[in-house]
């Protein structure tokens, strides 16, 4: 099968890539670098079912062009700066949404009738419901980036009503593992190298999240993908645990060696947005036989040993 992977050198985008070509696809990635980083393409790149395309989502005839051949695609480039998406609301509508449409129409034009969309569990705000279900009553939307995603959704959905497209929507929790860019593990890290002694913390530290390794992630998409037979296919992805903030800063100052004084910024959250307590059920792609391998902890710790073996990426980012 031939595969077009938008967002094809970011952290999940060049992980998918990696495991499609492992599996005997071809892949087209489709990246404009604005966060994706090319070092993360060197495995790729040595196949010659391979192909990478330098190009924006936003460019509406260059993604119909790049799309020509193939017949799924997996879209995962987005703005996914949640914490900061008050300070530029646009960007989220623009990344998230109308790229959400260009890629939508880019796949008519071409005949390609499969859609994968990573989505997030943002989209639940502050839910009702503790795990929360991918049927729990429609919240009230609590960020931007959740906001836009929920629209992107939208869209996928209509358009397979519309169009016979066949969608896999997944709501993420936080990824982790290796090329991870971006979130606390990467945060605290960065922090703890250039003052060891102590941690700044957003909120008060009693934040409770759910997080989900890169390689089990896949692993759902690929369970779901091959196994789901619905016209749009809705799926929460997480593991059936949380952890609190402090709890995840224990284990990583551990691993350093190090113990740092907290310092929190107060609250019961670290931004506008921030929901407090992420919990997913994710019974429904659990029941086509897929689980995660790794725990929460092993998540943090492997994606800590990453960032220790590959100081590079911190730099890139600085």
């Amino acid at each position: 099968m031939k595969c077009f992977v938008t967002g094809g050198a970011g952290f999940i985008g060049s992980s998918l890539a990696d495991r499609l070509l492992d599996r005997g696809d071809e892949v087209v990635a489709y990246d404009n670098f604005s966060t994706g980083l090319e070092r993360f393409l060197e495995k790729a790149r040595t196949s010659p079912r391979f192909r990478l395309v330098k190009g924006d989502v936003l460019d509406e005839k260059a993604l119909a062009v790049a799309m020509k051949g193939c017949e799924f695609v997996f879209h995962l480039a987005a703005n996914a700066d949640v914490r900061f998406g008050t300070e530029h609301p646009r960007k989220d509508l623009e990344q998230n949404t109308i790229a959400t449409y260009n890629v939508l129409e880019a796949m008519r034009a071409n005949g390609i009738k499969k859609i994968a969309f990573s989505s997030t569990g943002s989209v639940y705000g502050e839910a009702p419901v503790i795990p929360t279900p991918e049927t729990a009553p429609f919240p009230v939307q609590t960020s931007l980036y959740g906001a836009s995603k929920l629209a992107g959704e939208g869209l996928i959905a209509a358009y397979s009503e519309g169009f016979g497209f066949q969608s896999f929507i997944f709501r993420f929790v936080s990824i982790l593992g290796e090329r991870y860019t971006h979130g606390h593990v990467f945060d605290f890290y960065k922090k703890l190298l250039n003052n060891p002694a102590e941690l700044p913390v957003l909120g008060n530290g009693k934040q409770r999240k759910s997080y989900l390794y890169i390689q089990d992630c896949v692993d759902a998409i690929f369970t779901a993908t091959e196994n789901a037979t619905g016209k749009v296919n809705l799926f929460n992805l997480g593991t059936d645990e949380y952890v609190e903030v402090n709890q995840s800063i224990g284990w990583i100052s551990e691993a350093l060696k190090l113990s740092p004084k907290l310092i929190y910024s107060g609250g019961d959250r670290g931004w506008i947005g921030d929901n407090p307590f992420i919990f997913l059920d994710c019974a429904k792609i659990r029941a086509l036989g897929w689980k995660p391998k790794l725990t929460i902890q092993q998540g943090i710790l492997r994606t800590l040993e990453y960032l220790k073996n590959n100081r590079w990426v911190l730099e890139e980012r600085a």
